[in-house]
C-alpha cells in the first residue's frame, strides 16, 4: 500500500490555491492534492480529504450514497441504569472565591450503561 493518497474531492484540482499550482512556464496546471497517510493500520478521515473543505464538499456532493452504504432503519437503544448521588458542595465564583461560607446539597447524575449478557 502507498503511504499517500489523493485527495477524493472530485473538485480538488479546481481549487485555486498555489499548493496546487503543478508545471513550468505556460504549462501549468490545477491538481489534485496529496496527501501523507502516517497510519495505514487506523485509517483517519483525513487520509482521504486534505483539508475540510475538501471533505465537506465530497459530503454535500455525496450524501446519499454515503448514507446507502450502511442505511438506518430502526432506531438503536442502550439500556442504562441512572444513579443519583447527592453531595455536600460550595458555591465558587469565576475566580475560585466562594459565595457563601454554607454548603448546599448537590446531585450528581450518572448515566451507566447495563450489559445484557
Amino acid at each position: 500500500m502507498s503511504d499517500y493518497n489523493w485527495c477524493h474531492n472530485p473538485d480538488c484540482h479546481k481549487i485555486e490555491t498555489q499548493s496546487r499550482v503543478r508545471g513550468t512556464g505556460d504549462n501549468k496546471v490545477l491538481r489534485t492534492r496529496k496527501i501523507k497517510v502516517y497510519n495505514p493500520e487506523q485509517p483517519h478521515i483525513y487520509d482521504f480529504f486534505c483539508n475540510q473543505n475538501c471533505l465537506h464538499s465530497f459530503l454535500r456532493q455525496f450524501i446519499r450514497e454515503v448514507a446507502n452504504i450502511r442505511p438506518v432503519k430502526n432506531a438503536s437503544e442502550t439500556p442504562i441504569k441512572i444513579e443519583k448521588e447527592r453531595y455536600e458542595s460550595h458555591r465558587y465564583s469565576w475566580n475560585g472565591n466562594e459565595h457563601t461560607r454554607e454548603p448546599y446539597q448537590a446531585t450528581r447524575t450518572t448515566i451507566k450503561s447495563v450489559d445484557n449478557d
